[in-house]
């Protein structure tokens, strides 16, 4: 390992392929007179592109490699490296993470310890630096595009009340950063992503502009701002989803892809007329959080095991339920994740397509080119795939394709809108699929809700009273039980909870209850009949984490029925 990693960059380029022996022996005899670099030389020479010799470089020093197009940047980070240190040792801050305080700075030659010493030395205490290979050529234009330009919300907004704003220039153009209002949207993006928002809101009211960020799962007000501003913003945000910055009647659809702390994140963008103008909402769409191990998912062990039962059985139909926003797709790219092999051609067809994943054909669905879902079920089992996933049953047509694609030896995944896991049987009776396709062709059916988690750092214990005893299952001669109530502090915004966990229950389909389908059973007699195989409720889940002291007996509350535990 330590060989391979003194070989040298125009060895490693040829061993790839990329460069001949004749360009590499050119390359070498104008490095001698002009004593540039090798991967310079040979970019300026036109053998090999600028990407190219980044990859081998990352490849080659152990070091990851970043792309700073399309970058957004955190004005933290460009306050720490001053712009004359910066352009001395060709470095550029691309983000401060302030949860773990580290700076990932982006750097043309990782190699160099004296400028990561001296950057280090510079730095406050505690600050650790984690470099990323960047192109010197992307460098040197963020430096010259970045610095010397407001980037702090209060700062730019500042700059517009006491500037002119040119609106004709809000499309992007070279100088486009030096307007304003580009730099707005640019910060409130950047602003979202560091707090862990999963929506932006942009609300015109009569006299203001209203800003909301969905933070694990509960809206929240970050910013009122003049409802002169909302023209110009609005039309920056429609360039960047590609709208029509014309239409303002009609609703709109986009979707922007900008890079942050070195990594790409993704906007759903919707516009919707009102009556005091076009309200924009943002889905934030981040890869790194789409998709968490399966044993990431916060199941208890037995439930774990259930689940990995459910995946192994060759075909068949698993559903996934729960309202919007309960973190369907999640669990469904989980389950996707862990079983996607080089071996399983795996299929999907979605509205829209939400994170993109390697090896797996996935296809959006798309009304206007006549694919809709049943179509696009039709199509794919021409593809020869092994598992298929349908974004959503919404329909008998959509129901009874997806039924004959698990009847026909594939694996199917979906989601359906119910309250609950036995919910969803009477469900597709409602939608018109008969009840003898579904006896045996449910493997099983996953409901989840999400509630948000205690921050730990200020959570308070307490003694469960007589009735939150009883809520939580707990007999009298049990010992007393501690659980913990939301406070509130700096590390979680004054909130009391700080990140998101699912609350799943598990319903696998047997005989007993393919019995009970094929002759319209009452969801009464489903329930009964999967507690006596060992059925374990959102309920029964939810209190499990109460116990554990993750979150509280408030929380879940706000998404599942309690009542049913005092009766």
């Amino acid at each position: 390992m330590a060989e391979q990693a003194k070989l040298p960059l125009g060895k490693l380029l040829i061993q790839k392929g990329v460069i001949s022996e004749d360009q590499l022996r050119i390359a070498l005899i104008e490095q001698k007179r002009s004593n540039e670099p090798l991967g310079k030389l040979l970019i300026m020479l036109g053998f090999v592109t600028e990407a190219t010799v980044r990859e081998a470089l990352s490849e080659n020093l152990k070091t990851p490699a970043a792309d700073l197009t399309s970058l957004v940047v955190d004005a933290i980070a460009l306050k720490l490296i001053p712009k004359d240190v910066a352009k001395r040792y060709r470095v550029f801050p691309i983000v401060y993470e302030r949860h773990s305080d580290n700076l990932i700075l982006a750097m043309s030659d990782t190699s160099n310890i004296v400028a990561l010493d001296q950057i280090s030395a510079m730095l406050v205490k505690g600050i650790t630096v984690t470099p990323l290979l960047v192109n010197e050529s992307d460098i040197a234009r963020a430096i010259d595009q970045y610095y010397g330009f407001e980037l702090s919300i209060d700062g730019i907004l500042h700059e517009i009340e006491t500037g002119e704003v040119n609106y004709q220039s809000m499309s992007s153009t070279s100088d486009e950063y030096s307007q304003p209002m580009v730099r707005l949207i640019d910060a409130l993006l950047a602003d979202a992503v560091q707090n862990g928002a999963s929506d932006i809101h942009f609300e015109p009211e009569q006299s203001f502009l209203r800003i909301r960020y969905r933070i694990d799962g509960i809206l929240r007000q970050i910013r009122s701002l003049h409802k002169s501003y909302w023209p110009a913003m609005v039309v920056r945000l429609k360039v960047m989803s590609n709208m029509n910055i014309a239409e303002t009647r009609a609703p709109q659809d986009g979707r922007i892809t900008i890079k942050f702390s070195g990594r790409q994140i993704d906007f759903r963008s919707s516009a919707q007329p009102t009556t005091h103008g076009e309200n924009f909402v943002l889905r934030v769409l981040d890869r790194q959080k789409g998709i968490v191990p399966l044993d990431g998912l916060g199941l208890a062990e037995a439930e774990l095991q259930l689940l990995k039962l459910m995946i192994a059985r060759p075909d068949g139909l698993i559903l996934v339920t729960g309202p919007t926003g309960s973190g369907k797709t999640t669990t469904l790219y989980s389950i996707l994740n862990h079983i996607n092999t080089e071996s399983v051609n795996i299929m999907t067809l979605e509205d829209p397509v939400e994170y993109p994943m390697n090896m797996i054909r996935q296809t959006s669905v798309n009304e206007s080119a006549k694919l809709g879902f049943a179509d696009g079920i039709r199509s794919m089992m021409r593809q020869d795939p092994d598992v298929i996933l349908v974004g959503e049953i919404r329909d008998k047509e959509t129901a009874d394709m997806a039924f004959a694609a698990a009847m026909t030896g594939h694996q199917v995944y979906s989601t359906l809108h119910t309250n609950s896991a036995v919910g969803s049987v009477s469900r597709l009776l409602d939608i018109g699929v008969l009840p003898d396709i579904m006896a045996g062709n449910i493997i099983g059916v996953i409901a989840q809700r999400l509630v948000r988690k205690l921050c730990l750092h200020c959570r308070e214990p307490m003694q469960a009273d007589p009735i939150e005893r009883r809520l939580l299952g707990l007999d009298e001669e049990q010992p007393p039980a501690t659980i913990y109530r939301a406070v509130g502090c700096e590390r979680c915004a004054h909130q009391g909870y700080k990140g998101r966990l699912a609350i799943m229950e598990l319903l696998k389909m047997n005989g007993e209850l393919d019995e009970l389908v094929a002759r319209r059973a009452s969801n009464r007699e489903l329930r009964a009949a999967a507690s006596a195989a060992g059925f374990r409720t959102l309920v029964d889940d939810g209190m499990r984490r109460v116990l554990e002291g993750v979150t509280t007996l408030e929380e879940v509350s706000r998404v599942v029925d309690l009542t049913d535990r005092l009766s």
